[in-house]
């Protein structure tokens, strides 16, 4: 972490992302709700296991379904 950055590790793709406008702050090993390269909430460890579940159930979908491909994008690093 840095000032207003941290790495992050999203299903093993490291990506740098912003963290002017996160509801609340963070710190290492805190997990976060990431949109278009910015932090934009800080996921309660008491919905850490729920958020990384719906993650898995999005990532088990085929393609067709547009937040599934759109997870996939976030992964591959090309959206």
């Amino acid at each position: 972490m840095r000032e207003f950055t941290a790495t992050v590790d999203f299903w093993g793709v490291r990506k740098d992302v912003r963290l002017d406008i996160v509801d609340e702050p963070v710190a290492p090993g805190d997990y976060i709700l990431n949109h278009v390269g910015f932090a934009i909430r800080r996921i309660p460890p008491e919905s850490v296991a729920e958020t990384l579940a719906l993650y898995e159930t999005l990532l088990e979908g085929d393609d067709t379904d547009l937040m599934t491909g759109d997870v996939r994008a976030e992964i591959a690093g090309t959206s």
